[in-house]
């Protein structure tokens, strides 16, 4: 039954939420403000689908994508950028005062950009039907896309090609498909589709060589390469490893690798943990001796090459090590005198309380979870650092996500 509701905020995912006789409903797509006819979503008392806007919210927008309120990708291509940009900043006060935390956070920088520049593609084939593109909003259901407008002009041809090579492998399996744009051209490595035979490689290494790919991997494992799959970092060039995690925009990552060198402009040694193929660690060993760690073996064997190929940079030593498990203690930690952590959404919560009792003069901080962010400086401010700034960071645009940089400082 089709009933009409008020939405008086957004959630944390960018639901709209009304406030009812029987509790909270959240309503997708809809903005604060907005009279919304709404109907319930079946076995969800808390939840609704938007079936019409009947009062709409100044703020409200024309999606951008054809594909907007099914393909679950975005969250907020209804909301004109400036209030999104607010609140994705306040996402950042919020969960700080959660935390009882006062901080001086500064203006959010948009960093979209020219766009994302690496997606995952999900193809699925059902019922000798295959569709390949986003997963739906809440459901498990496959969108088909034939384009993506949020996408740089460096992923050009990314979809095509990921449906070619769907289409070539057989079988009912749930495939993966993560594309990264590169200066030689797209690198994609499928997942999911277990052993191949001979056959199926020869059709994937033609449709690499068609759609002039820079490389194609299965698992990893090398398909068919063309060039080397090469991105620049500040005055280095690293050869991504096959499915290597990149920030989502070159504009998110230049913004934050700025960010995270001004904060440190003074610091003569410095340790970059959940380095990633690293991008601070590469631009820090321009001023800066530097130690970088991640768990990822190949990310940091291609960190290494990339720093030892470039001439110019201090001397920077990697390592594999698995900060959740063995973060870097107190007495490791006294060789530095400034620290960048970058975990993964869930935080670094073990490492900070390493931290929290060190001596680190500078610690900055790096997230794309305010929420853990929150619990992680905590953790810092209660072993006698103070929270001295922090800037909000948008390379997520049209998504609930937010990105952050912080500088924490040992107190005397």
């Amino acid at each position: 039954m089709v009933e009409q509701l008020t939405i008086t905020r957004l959630g944390n995912r960018g639901d709209g939420f009304a406030d009812t006789p029987q509790g909270t409903v959240y309503v997708p797509y809809t903005l604060p403000g907005e009279v919304v006819a709404a109907e319930p979503v079946a076995g969800h008392p808390d939840r609704a689908q938007l079936v019409s806007v009947e009062k709409p919210s100044p703020e409200r927008v024309t999606p951008i994508s054809p594909h907007f309120g099914v393909c679950g990708g975005c969250a907020l291509q209804h909301w004109a950028l400036a209030p999104q940009l607010a609140w994705k900043r306040q996402k950042i006060v919020d969960a700080l005062a959660h935390e009882h935390i006062e901080a001086v956070v500064a203006a959010i920088v948009d960093a979209h950009g020219a766009g994302r520049r690496r997606i995952t593609l999900h193809a699925r084939r059902a019922n000798g039907v295959l569709r390949v593109g986003f997963a739906a909003a809440r459901a498990h259901t496959i969108v088909a896309i034939d384009r993506c407008p949020i996408l740089a002009p460096a992923m050009d041809g990314c979809i095509p090609a990921a449906w070619a090579v769907a289409e070539a492998i057989q079988g009912s399996k749930p495939l993966d498909i993560q594309v990264t744009a590169t200066n030689n051209g797209l690198d994609i490595d499928v997942r999911g589709c277990g052993a191949i035979d001979a056959a199926t490689t020869a059709r994937l290494a033609a449709i690499a060589a068609k759609h002039r790919l820079a490389r194609l991997t299965r698992h990893g494992e090398l398909i068919a390469q063309t060039a080397p799959p090469a991105i620049t970092i500040g005055g280095a060039t690293l050869i991504l490893p096959p499915g290597a995690f990149l920030q989502a925009t070159q504009a998110g990552e230049e913004t934050l690798t700025q960010t995270v060198l001004a904060f440190a402009d003074k610091a003569k040694a410095v340790a970059d943990l959940f380095c990633g193929v690293g991008p601070f660690a590469l631009r820090l060993a321009r001023q800066a001796r530097g130690t970088a760690i991640d768990s990822d073996r190949a990310a940091v064997a291609a960190l290494e090459g990339a720093a030892k190929g470039t001439k110019g940079l201090k001397p920077v030593t990697a390592q594999t090590r698995d900060l959740f498990r063995n973060p870097l203690v107190a007495s490791e930690l006294k060789a530095f005198d400034a620290v960048v952590f970058d975990p993964p959404r869930q935080g670094a919560e073990a490492q900070a309380r390493e931290l929290a009792k060190s001596a680190v003069p500078l610690v900055i901080g790096v997230s794309c979870d305010p929420v853990t962010f929150a619990r992680d400086a905590g953790i810092l401010i209660a072993g006698g650092y103070a929270l001295t700034r922090v800037v909000p960071v948008d390379q997520f645009r049209y998504s609930s996500h937010v990105e952050l940089v912080a500088a924490f400082t040992r107190q005397r």
